[in-house]
């Protein structure tokens, strides 16, 4: 006799640069769901992630090891790394072992932090496909450090990436910009916030870069690398300070929407409810915000003391 189909998995593959706070979004994003009674396994991508500050469900150092690789190999850090995902992609029966018993949980899945895994490499966007196969349904969570807004030429290269990732991975995708809480230590921003998260016309950044003298120079490049970033007009942000809940909050709601989450039966979504995901943030809803500020102040207490800091881990 056959046993019952799988159930549907849900989760979030957390990718950025290195130290762009992925491991402290997984350690916030990880107390977040259990206070609000999802169950959460995270699973360390990251064969160079070492003394995780979760609690680890899966761990690929057990299956391969960076130092081991390097030695072995004579592979710098980044070289190493990619060939670990390489063994990764080719041992992914490993992989799918490890996550069948974890069936029902919601999973965080750490990645390695080399842009070039996200942006042209083949590896990582191998596993997330035969992810899909295993009817697991993720979305792309991309951090990006929010410091980036205080120079223009800087946040330009940051939507360049954004966009490369957004079109190489091939996963419902959210932008968030990390460590909202320290972007006062950063400096003044030239434009207001929604100007960077909503991204908004973007000749203004050219028009302040040309009053740099050296990136003056380069006007016509910047022009086009604008020009091509709006005519996607597919990259935007949403801020995240983890340890704000209402932050992190806001973020879990959009990335419910991006994988479908939020329109299963999880969670007993309201008709109301899965309306106002399709509608958008301007219909306001009452059963989902509500359920979740009800399960958070279940837990208040949990959530003050075990909460994670933007400064505690960096990547």
């Amino acid at each position: 006799m056959a046993g019952p189909a799988p159930t549907t998995a849900f989760g979030q593959a957390v990718i950025g640069p290195p130290g762009s706070g992925k491991t402290t979004y997984c350690l916030g994003m990880s107390e977040f769901l259990r206070a609000l009674g999802r169950p959460v396994a995270v699973v360390n991508l990251d064969p160079a992630n070492e003394g995780l500050p979760y609690e680890c469900a899966v761990d690929v150092g057990e299956l391969v090891g960076l130092g081991d690789v390097m030695d072995a190999l004579r592979l710098g850090p980044n070289g190493g790394l990619l060939y670990c995902m390489e063994y990764l992609e080719a041992n992914l029966d490993w992989l799918r072992a490890k996550l069948d018993p974890l069936r029902g949980h919601y999973f965080l899945f750490d990645c390695p932090g080399q842009v070039e895994l996200c942006t042209h490499h083949g590896a990582l966007r191998s596993i997330f496909s035969q992810m899909a196969q295993w009817d697991l349904r993720l979305t792309a969570v991309h951090l990006v450090d929010s410091h980036y807004c205080t120079d223009p030429a800087k946040f330009i290269s940051v939507l360049c990436t954004s966009l490369a990732t957004m079109l190489h991975v091939e996963l419902p995708h959210v932008n968030l910009l990390s460590k909202m809480d320290l972007i006062e230590h950063y400096g003044k921003l030239a434009f207001n916030l929604e100007y960077y998260t909503e991204v908004l016309d973007l000749s203004y950044l050219l028009d302040h870069l040309a009053s740099d003298p050296f990136f003056r120079h380069y006007h016509q490049l910047n022009e086009k690398l604008v020009q091509l970033i709006e005519d996607y007009s597919l990259v935007s942000f949403i801020p995240l300070n983890i340890q704000d809940k209402e932050s992190i909050q806001r973020v879990l709601q959009a990335v419910d929407k991006a994988n479908g989450y939020c329109f299963g039966v999880q969670e007993q979504r309201s008709l109301e409810a899965m309306m106002s995901a399709a509608v958008g943030a301007d219909f306001h809803f009452s059963s989902y915000p509500c359920c979740l500020a009800s399960a958070t102040a279940k837990r208040e207490e949990t959530w003050g003391s075990g909460m994670a800091t933007s400064t505690l881990v960096n990547d």
